[in-house]
């Protein structure tokens, strides 16, 4: 997510502006383990997209010794993590995709570390934020209650939004176990699933306007908001976001390292090599892709399928999937998400005692500085938009969301206007080789779809944020790509 793309804050920690430090990466191989080393005669493998999952199925296959064709549609690599540097001014840039990195995801850390890439460590700030509920601007003081107007009870009222996170949700927390286990989630843990976020914060005992408060920010990032989405699906996350640390970015950019693989592995991968068709049995495997316009014909051992659920919809595969991953493809639900980026002058915030973020019930959701990290006196403010905001949004043309971003910011930081210069927008739900942001999950399907969707059929493995235990992360991505290199490497 995020993604997650456009984090928010729980349990105290607020990560939407942060101070930067520059330190040197330091990660260890993931889980100490080593290298996939080949098993049996050098195979020939075919990956389907050359994002973060399928470069890093292709690097650790290649790195074993087998042939490998990496197909991607695009001219670029990286897939959903993508550095914007145009319109911006003076180097600044501002990611699409995918954000941060926490120091407890390993697979991200260690090939950030092989790659030689530096990172920008992310601190909490201790400026004061601006939050916009029912009509009202507020100041969000750090260490002092908000007046949030809203008919909290007096209980929900003194604990304050991150108290109320740790009251109803803490607890929870603390029963989810670790995600990243391959036996995860269990039984005890299907009564989460049943439930919408929104439904179990009214179990645990939240008032209505709790619910509406809790469901502003990083908890509005799952699908359409916390009505839609399963419940263990967020509490999940959060296991991930209690246990964190550390969090960091790449410096200039987290684009540099889908790059740095694809430098690598420049001999193996086929821009502009969109896949129409994939024709599979117990010999082989075979795909047709685009080629300059002529379909073009391929064959290999196995194959990769690294692309996201909702673009595997719309490629031809024979003989069809068993019907447990057929309806995984066909469910799995994706986040919409738009997000539109506002190049300010002078980061005129800071001056004025304010990190720059917000909270808001507004259509522009929330708001972010997203160049702390980034010399210079210019910044970018991002909104950040998902579910049905962001396909709102994206029914607008591009001035148009940048006039209504301005519309909306200005109402949190008055001066946007007179220091705003140029802006920029990203829909992913218009790219037609993402279809979406990210997946979740909604009610129910955690426990009905999950364990299908990243089981290999016959000689297709399946790799990608969707087919991980981190669903929206660049390590769930990298976690995936060496799941299926090993797999491949140990079938033989």
């Amino acid at each position: 997510m995020s993604s997650h793309i456009g984090r928010g804050d729980f349990l105290g920690r607020t990560l939407l502006a942060a101070g930067a430090l520059s330190v040197a990466p330091r990660a260890m191989r993931a889980g100490g383990q080593p290298g996939v080393e080949r098993q049996g005669p050098r195979r020939k493998i075919i990956v389907v997209g050359a994002g973060l999952a399928g470069l890093s199925a292709a690097w650790e296959l290649v790195q074993a010794g087998h042939e490998v064709t990496v197909l991607e549609a695009q001219g670029r690599a990286g897939g959903r993590v993508h550095t914007l540097r145009a319109p911006f001014s003076d180097g600044l840039y501002a990611e699409a995709g995918g954000i941060f990195i926490h120091d407890r995801h390993a697979w991200t850390m260690h090939y950030v570390e092989l790659f030689g890439l530096e990172l920008d460590k992310v601190v909490p700030s201790k400026l004061d934020s601006r939050a916009w509920v029912r009509g009202r601007r507020l100041e969000v003081k750090r260490g002092e209650p908000t007046n949030w107007p809203l008919d909290l009870t007096p209980e929900e009222r003194r604990l304050g939004r991150d108290g109320m996170m740790d009251r109803y949700l803490g607890p929870l927390v603390e029963e989810m176990g670790d995600p990243e286990t391959p036996d995860w989630p269990s039984a005890s843990l299907e009564k989460y699933d049943r439930l919408s976020l929104a439904d179990l914060l009214r179990e645990q005992g939240a008032s209505a306007a709790a619910v509406e408060l809790l469901s502003l920010g990083f908890q509005d990032n799952l699908g359409d908001g916390a009505e839609s989405y399963s419940a263990l699906n967020m509490l999940s996350q959060l296991v991930d976001e209690a246990a964190t640390k550390e969090v960091f970015t790449i410096r200039g950019g987290n684009d540099l390292l889908p790059e740095a693989f694809a430098t690598r592995l420049a001999g193996d991968i086929r821009y502009g090599a969109p896949v129409t068709r994939i024709e599979h049995d117990d010999r082989g495997v075979r795909v047709v892709y685009e080629q300059a316009g002529s379909p073009t014909t391929l064959a290999a051992d196995r194959l990769v399928c690294a692309v996201p659920f909702s673009v595997l919809r719309r490629i031809d595969v024979s003989p069809g999937f068993s019907p447990e991953k057929q309806r995984a493809i066909d469910e799995l639900p994706t986040t919409s998400v738009t997000r539109v980026y506002l190049q300010s002058r002078e980061r005129f915030w800071l001056a004025q005692g304010f990190d720059g973020s917000a909270l808001t019930d507004l259509p522009m959701r929330g708001l972010g500085d997203r160049t702390v990290a980034q010399p210079g006196p210019r910044g970018i403010l991002e909104s950040f938009r998902s579910g049905v905001g962001a396909r709102r949004a994206a029914e607008l043309s591009e001035p148009e969301r940048i006039a209504s971003t301005l519309d909306d910011a200005s109402k949190l930081y008055p001066d946007v206007r007179e220091h705003f210069e140029v802006g920029t927008t990203w829909v992913w739900d218009d790219d037609p080789w993402a279809r979406g942001g990210y997946i979740y999950f909604k009610p129910g399907q955690m426990y009905s779809i999950r364990p299908h969707i990243s089981r290999p059929e016959g000689r297709i493995h399946f790799a990608g944020e969707h087919a991980s235990t981190r669903p929206g992360w660049m390590q769930g991505a990298l976690e995936s790509g060496d799941r299926a290199a090993r797999e491949i490497n140990a079938a033989g």
